[in-house]
């Protein structure tokens, strides 16, 4: 099995954001998609997980950053 990284993004609208990386050429798994997330793909092994901003506080206690202001990311990786 080869290593897995999921990269997960919270977005404040996640349909635009579908839109936007669908015009730019990127492909989503509908087996991790619903109102809440999809799952972008970026290569077998690579993915961007979009979250809304509500399923993205499940993973983490910590407050969103505001990305006119700041940078965050939580990223989470599998290995064999």
């Amino acid at each position: 099995m080869s290593t897995q990284i999921f990269v997960n993004l919270p977005v404040k609208y996640l349909q635009q954001s579908i839109e936007f990386f669908t015009k730019l050429g990127f492909q989503f798994n509908p087996k991790f998609t619903d109102e809440t997330a999809t799952c972008m793909i970026v290569s077998e092994t690579i993915f961007v997980m979009l979250l809304t901003h509500e399923k993205f506080k499940t993973f983490t206690p910590n407050p969103i950053c505001d990305a006119l202001c700041c940078a965050a990311v939580a990223k989470t990786c599998t290995a064999p």
